[in-house]
C-alpha cells in the first residue's frame, strides 16, 4: 500500500493555515480582554490621596474585585477586568470616599473618550 506524502506546497498550506488560526484565536482574546482602570485624584492641588488599604476595604465589602491598586505621581490607579466592574466600584467610591476627590474612567486606548471623561467627571464650580 502506497502511504499519502506530504508535499512542501501542502505543508506551506497547512502551516499558514494553523498560523491564520492562531493569530484570529490571539486577537480575539486581547479584544475579549478589555481591562479598565479607575484614577482617583484630589480636586485640590497639595492634598493627598487616599491609601490603597482603605480603598481595598471600601471595594472588599461591596463584594468587587480588582487586579491592582497602584500609586502613580498624583493618582490612585485602579486596575479592574471589566468595566462593568469598574463602573461598580466608581459608584461605591463616590458614595464612601469624602469630598475633594475625583474619581474618572482611565481609557488608555482612545484618548477621546480619556479626555471626555474628564470633562464629565470633574466637578465644574462657577465663582
Amino acid at each position: 500500500m502506497l502511504k499519502p506524502r506530504i508535499t512542501l506546497r501542502r505543508l506551506a498550506w497547512t502551516t499558514t493555515f494553523i498560523l491564520f488560526v492562531g493569530g484570529l484565536i490571539l486577537t480575539w482574546s486581547a479584544i475579549r480582554h478589555q481591562e479598565s482602570t479607575l484614577a482617583i485624584r484630589a480636586v485640590n492641588q497639595g492634598a493627598s490621596i487616599p491609601d490603597g488599604f482603605s480603598i481595598w476595604h471600601h471595594l472588599d465589602a461591596n463584594g468587587i474585585r480588582f487586579k491592582s491598586i497602584t500609586p502613580q505621581k498624583d493618582a490612585l490607579l485602579i486596575t479592574f477586568d471589566s468595566s462593568a466592574q469598574s463602573a461598580a466600584a466608581k459608584v461605591v467610591l463616590d458614595r464612601t470616599l469624602p469630598h475633594g476627590f475625583v474619581i474618572a474612567q482611565q481609557d488608555d486606548g482612545n484618548q477621546a473618550v480619556q479626555w471626555l471623561s474628564r470633562l464629565r467627571d470633574n466637578p465644574h464650580r462657577f465663582g
